[in-house]
């Protein structure tokens, strides 16, 4: 195969993936025999890898500085990539720093440079003002999802990071939407332009739901009980409106998340994590989380708010029937309410209000150990095993953290869970416990 890379066999073997697609195929080739590249294509067609795959294969094992460097315009972005750099397995050194995190957790893991540093434009201007790093042999330059940063304001320290790195010779970046504006100060030159946008969400159906009232509540809980144990996300505009659904939803005994910009980082990162391990099917969300989030495979989502540009709806919608994979976007709205230009020819269906909604089945625990105690998955399985008494079947997602970890268990044996196994030792470490 041409475009075959140094490893990359092994890579897709430990990320589960039997072969590339036409896009990711392209992306290798026009990376690795072109400067400057644009990736245009939508949500979840693995933009990700396309990207990585060339990167770590440019990079240098005897090079003891920071070889390149990866702009996000979200923490979540940035600790998705990074997660997926750690799965690759290439054993390059890679970190993540952004707003939100402490400082001295960066100061630390950053006096030994990683080959690849993965940041928010603010926290990557605060570590170059503070000169931390040499980048001198920064050579490569990656803007994910480029159009969000400029967005969210990220315009004024992007300017000054890309002119403070002097020996950049490739840049990629990344975008689900053609509206890209760039401006001259990321020095692009010789342009080569990857663009599967045109292929769209093949699979995604959209469908109106109609509320006979301006509040649309009782609806929007009419739908999610007739939707059942699916999981999917609800979105909002406004994070004073998710506030409103978020209690409703409650009120309704409707067990959910929530996901949006004034959450503290920790909040925000364990709603994703109950998400991910089942503790919560719906997360009700605003745009944030419309892209740039580690989810698994969702079946729906809803527009609760309409979306106010055509992007949104767009990047909203690519959360769902993302690859191959089939899924709905609800659009409710009142029966005075009129849909924007661009969201039309959708079907309009009525809620029977039949709940086939079950309760909650998964608890989330927290442990206070993580890699950094030389913990592993395994350590965390056998402890629950053997002196949890549990089976197979009452382990659910094990997510292993630096110094933490997050186990789904079922909810009506997790607070005998935490009695039992609270204060026990794991790799020489004694832990704590508890429900998150």
């Amino acid at each position: 195969m041409a475009n075959q890379i140094k490893g990359q066999d092994s890579i897709l073997n430990k990320l589960n993936i039997d072969n590339l697609n036409p896009m990711q195929e392209e992306a290798l080739a026009t990376i690795k025999n072109n400067e400057n590249t644009i990736i245009l294509s939508p949500t979840g067609t693995g933009k990700t890898l396309a990207f990585l795959l060339p990167v770590i294969n440019d990079l240098d094992p005897d090079c003891q500085d920071i070889q390149a460097l990866i702009l996000v315009p979200s923490r979540e972005l940035a600790i998705q990539i990074e997660q997926v750099v750690r799965e690759m397995g290439s054993g390059f050194k890679v970190n993540a720093v952004y707003g939100g995190r402490s400082m001295s957790k960066d100061k630390v893991e950053l006096k030994h440079a990683p080959a690849i540093l993965i940041g928010t434009p603010g926290r990557i201007a605060d570590h170059f003002g503070r000169e931390r790093f040499s980048k001198e042999n920064i050579k490569t330059l990656v803007l994910d999802e480029f159009d969000k940063s400029l967005e969210t304001g990220f315009e004024y320290e992007m300017r000054g990071i890309i002119n403070e790195l002097p020996n950049v010779h490739k840049r990629i970046l990344t975008s689900a939407t053609q509206e890209i504006d760039i401006p001259d100060f990321v020095k692009l030159e010789h342009l080569e332009v990857i663009n599967y946008l045109d292929q769209g969400v093949s699979n995604l159906e959209v469908k109106t739901v109609v509320s006979p009232s301006r509040n649309k509540l009782n609806t929007l809980v009419d739908l999610l009980s007739e939707l059942g144990d699916q999981p999917g996300i609800v979105f909002c505009n406004l994070k004073d409106t998710i506030k409103v659904v978020s209690d409703f939803l409650f009120k309704n005994k409707i067990n959910h998340g929530c996901f949006y910009g004034g959450m503290e980082q920790k909040d925000r990162e364990r709603s994703l994590i109950k998400f991910r391990n089942g503790t919560h099917q719906i997360i009700v969300a605003t745009d944030l989380a419309a892209r740039g989030i580690d989810i698994p495979e969702i079946k729906f989502i809803i527009h609760y708010q309409l979306p106010l540009k055509v992007e949104e709806f767009t990047h909203r919608n690519g959360r769902t029937a993302r690859v191959n994979a089939e899924g709905t976007a609800y659009v409710l709205k009142a029966q005075d309410e009129r849909l924007p230009e661009f969201i039309q020819n959708t079907e309009e269906i009525k809620v029977t209000r039949q709940s086939v909604r079950s309760p909650q089945y998964w608890q989330t625990l927290f442990i206070s150990g993580g890699r950094k105690d030389k913990i592993s998955k395994g350590d965390i399985a056998g402890l629950f095993f053997k002196q949890g008494k549990i089976n197979k079947d009452q382990l659910g997602i094990i997510e292993l953290k630096q110094d933490c970890t997050f186990v789904a268990v079922p909810i009506e044996i997790a607070d005998e869970l935490v009695k039992n196994l609270n204060n026990s030792r794991l790799k020489k470490k004694k832990v704590r416990i508890a429900i998150v």
